[in-house]
């Protein structure tokens, strides 16, 4: 693929660091430490079988399921891969 000045190579490792940028940013949201017991947001308690599977888990099935829903409405929008961005 002729990309004018970019050495042979370049397109894959932007896509490269794309992907492990995405890993760590994930990794960074792990849980860490001390699993609680009971749920940070409502007090429900977390039962033993979570707390053992997801090591410093912090909340309840329902609140981290709400969380996720929160966060996957605010995701960003990516403008580099956008064809509007690039008609512009």
């Amino acid at each position: 693929m002729a990309t004018g000045w970019a050495r042979d190579g370049a397109v894959q490792e932007q896509i490269d660091a794309s992907v492990e940028d995405a890993v760590e940013r994930a990794r960074a949201r792990l849980p860490r430490g001390e699993s609680r017991r009971r749920c940070e947001d409502c007090d429900a308690e977390i039962r033993e079988a979570r707390r053992r599977a997801v090591p410093g888990v912090r909340l309840c099935v329902a609140c981290q399921a709400e969380r996720d829903d929160d966060a996957r409405d605010f995701a960003g929008y990516n403008r580099r891969g956008s064809k509007d961005s690039q008609l512009r």
